[in-house]
């Protein structure tokens, strides 16, 4: 059995890494097409990606692998046989619980020592290949602004010669109001020598400068705007192109939540949180003593001596405020709200100070409770898979592959919910992070019960014959609705 099941677990395994490799790249496919990245750039991507899928391909594998064993064994009456000489289902998953307990062990080593590299290289690569300059392909009979500065159209291209035709380059390195407009009849494109440079080579043409920066430094009573015009046999034109990977500093990434361990992250959340709450303090004492009541409280009885000084002073301000005429009276109200006003504008200048903070505390215990949610996901689709592949009876890659990704969407989905609830601190962090997992327990619980009592909730005659005996009793109680 053990053979067997870790058979189709690496099997299935492949298979779910696949699927969400290929989501994962299409995700970021715009990172990589048309960058012109050499095929070691993309083994690196594709291997990093592949250890940043694994956690989540893991539960899914794991639910798939024991639906089909368990549906083979039941298919084929190996579960009966098993149960007639006396063996429990219970101790048909005992091994194989043991070897789930392995592979769950085994994910939380993954996800703290190996997972936090593989995703600070993953994350390093990616913003290079977004800073990576696109390959240089000019379309015909439109304008390609792929070079920063430069707007370049060509009528005609031969992809023998590369002789570009009917050429119109724009040039805004300067700044649109001087911008400068070359038109040649005829031109060509080279990468030079370094890979640092584009050398663009024009043959009989005309260019246009505005010369607008020299007209304002001479005059502002000019109302016409001087331009120079040159003619030339040929021109040549240096741009600066860097076909090259300029690798992103990946110690950039260190501080971030995706790059920490357990004890990283652990170390990370008390200390912003002893910074919150040290921060949080200094702001309440500083609000606290630049308002009317004129000191800091630090006892219960100094704060009872302060109320109750406050309230003769509201008092005794309220007198004077009656006795006063209405210009004074408004003329107060409006230092009032003005004073209002400013403490209002301090306290949310506070709570911004502290949202970033707040922000990077959460992001990080997300990712100290993800560590082991994705663990314990791989426990749970087991008590689902096998005991429903012991209830449905049916092997193969039919019915099992449908109720896998039912279930895995269904688990996607409320985990998603949990996720977006504790980042926006909806809910705290372990409910939201948990929450997939406490909704998914009861059902391997109640599978893993029917399971072993040879329930047949999935089977159709089960239920053809609950119909039968009743089919009475519901045509007479629908009659009855009718009438009603």
């Amino acid at each position: 059995m053990l053979r067997n099941f870790f058979t189709l677990f690496l099997a299935t395994l492949f298979i779910c890494v696949f699927i969400l490799l290929m989501q994962f790249v299409w995700m970021h496919v715009q990172d990589l097409v048309g960058k012109g990245v050499e095929m070691s750039v993309l083994a690196e991507f594709f291997i990093y990606a592949v250890a940043s899928v694994i956690p989540l391909a893991l539960p899914l594998a794991i639910l798939l692998a024991s639906l089909i064993s368990f549906g083979n064994l039941g298919e084929q009456f190996e579960l009966t046989a098993m149960k007639a000489a006396g063996i429990s289902l219970f101790r048909i998953f005992r091994p194989l619980a043991m070897g789930i307990g392995v592979i769950a062990i085994c994910a939380v080593l993954f996800s703290n020592y190996v997972l936090p590299q593989t995703q600070v290289k993953l994350w390093a690569l990616i913003f290079s290949l977004r800073q990576k300059s696109p390959e240089l392909d000019i379309p015909e009979g439109e304008f390609y602004d792929g070079l920063q500065g430069y707007n370049i159209y060509i009528r005609n291209k031969n992809t023998r010669t590369g002789l570009m035709e009917g050429m119109m380059i724009y040039d805004y390195t300067k700044g649109f109001r001087d911008a400068t407009v070359m038109v040649a009849d005829s031109g060509r494109i080279f990468v030079t020598a370094e890979k640092q440079h584009l050398l663009l080579i024009l043959y009989s043409g005309e260019s246009f400068e505005n010369l607008n920066e020299q007209q304002q430094r001479a005059t502002r009573s000019v109302q016409n705007i001087p331009y120079r015009r040159e003619t030339f046999r040929e021109k040549h034109i240096l741009i600066d192109f860097s076909t090259d990977l300029n690798r992103f500093n990946a110690e950039a990434l260190e501080d971030q939540h995706v790059a920490k361990d357990i004890k990283r992250l652990v170390h990370s959340i008390d200390s912003t949180r002893a910074v919150m709450h040290r921060r949080s303090d200094e702001q309440s004492k500083t609000l606290i003593k630049s308002n009317f009541l004129g000191r800091e409280r630090r006892t219960r009885n100094e704060e009872l001596v302060v109320a109750n000084d406050s309230l003769v002073r509201v008092y005794d301000a309220l007198q004077v405020y009656n006795k006063l005429n209405l210009t004074a009276k408004r003329n107060v109200l409006d230092r009032a709200i003005y004073y209002a006003t400013g403490k209002k504008d301090q306290i949310a200048y506070n709570a911004i100070m502290l949202e970033d903070q707040q922000n990077y505390m959460r992001k990080h215990e997300i990712e100290l409770h993800r560590k082991f949610t994705l663990a314990f996901a791989c426990l749970i689709f087991f008590f689902i898979g096998a005991p429903l592949g012991a209830i449905i009876r049916k092997g193969g890659l039919g019915a099992p592959v449908v109720i896998s990704v039912i279930l895995f969407i269904i688990y996607y989905i409320i985990d998603n919910i949990g996720y977006r609830m504790a980042k926006e601190a909806l809910w705290p962090c372990w409910q939201g992070m948990w929450l997939s997992s406490l909704v998914l327990l009861p059902v391997g619980i109640f599978l893993t019960y029917k399971a072993a009592t040879d329930s047949g909730l999935f089977n159709p005659e089960v239920w053809i014959k609950i119909y039968e005996r009743n089919k009475d009793r519901l045509v007479e109680w629908w009659q009855q609705r009718k009438k009603q």
